[in-house]
């Protein structure tokens, strides 16, 4: 399984979101820092979820990378996240 079905699968199951998008931004840095050849070194997340409502931004950040992981977020250089409730 590839790293964005991955973010989606531990997403999806930690916060039955109402909306996620897993945007693969790789190709955009490729050749720069952090670009390890893989195509999957860089991702956007957009995801709404009641999870989040109660949240600041600081808590859904750390609910998220909590829910990925470290052996996930170690194997990718950036991780932009938009979060809300």
């Amino acid at each position: 399984m590839g790293i964005e079905a991955e973010i989606r699968q531990r997403l999806e199951a930690a916060f039955h979101p109402d909306h996620l998008e897993v945007i693969n931004e790789s190709y955009k840095h490729a050749g720069h820092a952090g670009d390890n050849g893989t195509g999957e070194s860089h991702f956007q997340v957009v995801i709404r979820a009641g999870a989040f409502a109660a949240q600041s931004r600081i808590a859904r950040h750390r609910a998220v990378h909590k829910a990925l992981g470290d052996d996930l977020t170690t194997r990718i250089h950036a991780l932009a996240l938009d979060i809300s409730g």
